[in-house]
């Protein structure tokens, strides 16, 4: 496998990014600012945590996420938001899913794989987060990656599957919702 080189000025910028991001007073953004906020965080740690471990094969080989049977960094609380430990399932299944109830937010935090939606090259703030939602939906769901026809038979990524309750809590939902967002873009 070919890695990539990083410069340890990119890896620095990182570092100073994700510290200030932890050291921002969060709750007192208004919700489409915390929305960016937290999706921002989300793909900043990961890419970091993927980079400290740079050889690895798979993120699910970073084994640090507490738990007997738990497997991967996702558990591991090693973010601190206003004085709390967080963890990436904290930001993704305790905040970002619950209380924004938009299923476009697994095209918005890449989990590290390639067969995860594309990391968007532009930080998400409250003016683009609308935009680059759709955008991360409608490049996912039309690549192979996200959905294919192989021999007239529709395959769908895990995340469809992962996250069912999200894309409508059934096939039939599933295919509402993934319909909607292969319509052709209308600009």
């Amino acid at each position: 496998m070919r890695y990539a080189s990083v410069a340890p000025e990119d890896r620095k910028a990182l570092k100073d990014y994700l510290r200030d991001l932890q050291s921002l007073p969060v709750s007192s953004y208004n919700r489409a600012e915390q929305r960016a906020y937290w999706i921002n965080l989300y793909n900043a740690f990961t890419v970091d945590l993927v980079l400290s471990r740079f050889s690895v094969e798979s993120i699910r080989d970073i084994n640090i996420s507490p738990g007997l049977f738990a497997r991967g960094p996702w558990g591991a609380k090693l973010l601190t938001i206003e004085g709390e430990g967080l963890s990436l399932d904290d930001i993704e299944h305790r905040i970002l899913r619950p209380i924004w109830k938009d299923n476009r937010v697994h095209y918005a935090v890449n989990c590290a794989s390639l067969g995860c939606p594309n990391l968007q090259a532009a930080a998400y703030t409250s003016d683009n987060t609308e935009a680059l939602l759709e955008k991360g939906a409608r490049e996912y769901v039309n690549h192979p990656r996200g959905v294919a026809i192989k021999n007239g038979k529709l395959y769908v990524s895990s995340i469809y599957v992962w996250f069912q309750e999200d894309f409508g809590g059934s096939a039939e939902g599933a295919d509402e919702a993934l319909g909607k967002i292969c319509r052709p873009n209308p600009g």
